[in-house]
Parts: structure tokens; sequence; C-alpha cells
């Protein structure tokens, strides 16, 4: 079918053979490259989620944290004047 879109080539190695069979009875009748563009696609937005969620917990650790070191007074001047001006 004529584009204007990239195109990419893909071998069909057994990990992706099984993929294709699973996507093939999810979405019957499709043809092979409807199903790699599905895949892609639902693969993508798995990895966003995941790192959706990476963040959050990273967010929470730092929130549960918060406040729990109790640095002595001076603590700050203390370590900057090692800093260089």
């Amino acid at each position: 079918m004529p584009t204007t879109l990239a195109r990419i080539q893909v071998t069909q190695t057994p990990a992706l053979r099984d993929a294709l069979e699973l996507a093939a009875e999810e979405w019957p009748g499709s043809p092979k490259s409807e199903l790699v563009a599905r895949l892609a696609v639902l693969g993508a937005e798995s990895l966003a989620s995941q790192r959706s969620a990476r963040r959050a917990a990273r967010r929470a650790a730092l929130e549960a944290t918060r406040g729990t070191i109790a640095y002595p007074p001076g603590y700050l001047e203390e370590l900057r004047k090692d800093w260089p001006e």
C-alpha cells in the first residue's frame, strides 16, 4: 500500500512468532503488519505505565522519608565552606 511514512523490516523470531499468534487470536483476520503495529503500540503503552509506576513509587519513598534525618545546627554552612564561590 502506498504511503509517505517510513517503513521498517522485522525478522520473525520465535518470540515474535508467539506474540503474533497471540495477537491473531485477539484480532482475527488482521494482517501481520497490523498485528506488529498493534503490539508495538501496546508495548509502548505498557512501558509508559511501568515508568509512571516507578516514578510514583520513588515519589512515595521520598515523601515517606521526608524530614526523617535530623541535621545538626549549622550543617549546611559547614558543608558550604568548602564550595568554590
